[in-house]
């Protein structure tokens, strides 16, 4: 009985500690997919000496404007191709400013008035565990990504 209570105890513990562990890592997860996008987007543009675009899907195949990200894509070149496309985790909620980014040939994204564009892609889970419970990933100056963590109450 002994060894069943103190069992218990441990694992009334470890449940909340786990939860914030598996929350993180599916933000960093999610939010590390996002940047990969908008490299791979950067250096492709590059190499294609063409436009790309990084932008929200609804069915992985065709960008769109809708408010709930299902998918993201890497789109353009100078076929217009899906150059590559990633499943947003269904507990991930994403909103995003200053979108979709598109980088010209030179390798930086630019606004439609040509100056250099900025962008915050921001990923939430509706929760308190962890604390941090959002990643913004931010393009600024065109082409530099960064990463933050930040604490959204829990709400998104």
């Amino acid at each position: 009985m002994v060894t069943v209570l103190v069992l218990s105890i441990l694992v009334g513990i470890a449940i909340p500690s786990m939860t914030g562990l598996i929350n993180t890592n599916r933000l960093a997860g999610q939010a590390n997919e996002l940047v990969s996008a908008l490299q791979v987007a950067r250096s492709e543009a590059i190499r294609q000496n063409a436009g790309v675009t990084v932008c929200a899907s609804t069915d992985g195949l065709v960008c769109s404007d809708a408010g709930t990200w299902t998918h993201w894509l890497v789109r353009g070149g100078r076929d217009n191709e899906v150059i590559q496309s990633g499943l947003i985790n269904g507990s991930v909620r994403i909103s995003a400013a200053g979108y979709p980014v598109r980088f010209r040939a030179d390798g930086l994204a630019r606004s439609a008035a040509g100056g250099l564009a900025a962008a915050t892609i921001t990923l939430c889970i509706p929760t308190t565990r962890p604390a941090q419970n959002q990643r913004q990933v931010t393009l600024s100056r065109g082409s530099r990504i960064e990463v933050v963590p930040v604490n959204g109450g829990g709400a998104c």
